[in-house]
C-alpha cells in the first residue's frame, strides 16, 4: 500500500528538493520550460509567454493541497538557483506503482544534477511511500537521460514504438525503465544510513 505525505523538503548534497511557489514562474520560463533544448524531451511545446508558465505553475501550486502530489522544484544549494522539475506521478493503488519524470535546465546539463535528484526521489519513494515500483521512459533520440536512470539503478525494459507524439506532431519512440523497491533497498542498505534518514523535512 502507498502511504502518501505529500512534497516534503528533500535535501541532497548539491540540491534542495522543494516545493514550487508563485514567484517561481519566471525562474521555470527562463531556466527551462522556454527552451526547445529541454522541451524537445517532453510532450508539451515550449512556452512562448510568462503567462503560460505562470498558470502551469499555480496549477502546481494548488496541487500540493492534496497528500497524493509528490511535485518538487530543484533548487541549487550554492546559488538558490531554481534549475529544473522531478515528480512522482501516475499512482496506481492496486498494484502499488508509479512513474517518475524530470527536467533540468540546459545550462545545467552535464553536471549530475539529475542523477542526483533523481537517486533521492526514488529513495524516498521506496522508503517513505512504500512504492512497489517506479518506472520512467525516455525519447530514444535523447539516451542522455537513459544515462541518468541507469545511474540510480533503473533497468532499461524494452522500446515502445510511437509512445508519444510531440508538440511538432512527431512520433518517438520511448525506451521504458523500471526498478523494484526489493531490488533497491537490497543494493542500498548502506547508502542509507551514511545519507542520514532526516534529509525529508515537512
Amino acid at each position: 500500500m502507498i502511504i502518501y505525505g505529500g512534497t516534503p523538503k528533500i535535501e541532497t548534497n548539491r540540491l534542495t528538493l522543494r516545493r514550487m511557489e508563485h514567484i517561481d514562474a519566471q525562474s521555470v520560463f527562463d531556466n527551462w520550460i522556454s527552451d526547445e533544448r529541454v522541451t524537445d524531451n517532453r510532450i508539451n511545446a515550449a512556452h512562448k509567454s510568462i503567462l503560460e508558465t505562470v498558470e502551469r505553475v499555480a496549477k502546481i501550486v494548488s496541487g500540493y493541497e492534496s497528500n497524493e502530489f509528490c511535485y518538487w522544484g530543484i533548487e541549487l544549494k550554492s546559488s538558490g538557483e531554481l534549475i529544473g522539475e522531478i515528480d512522482l506521478y501516475d499512482f496506481d493503488s492496486s498494484t502499488g506503482n508509479c512513474e517518475v519524470s524530470y527536467s533540468i535546465g540546459y545550462k545545467w546539463w552535464n553536471k549530475g544534477y539529475g542523477t542526483e535528484a533523481l537517486r533521492d526521489v526514488v529513495d524516498f519513494g521506496f522508503r517513505h511511500m512504500n512504492i512497489h515500483k517506479i518506472s520512467a521512459s525516455h525519447n530514444t533520440d535523447n539516451p542522455a537521460s537513459g544515462k541518468i536512470m541507469s545511474k540510480v539503478g533503473m533497468v532499461k525494459e524494452g522500446i515502445i514504438k510511437h509512445m508519444i507524439r510531440n508538440s511538432k506532431n512527431q512520433y518517438k519512440d520511448c525506451a521504458v525503465w523500471g526498478i523494484f523497491q526489493e531490488d533497491y533497498l537490497k543494493k542500498n542498505v548502506s547508502s542509507y544510513f551514511r545519507l542520514g534518514v532526516n534529509r525529508y523535512k515537512r
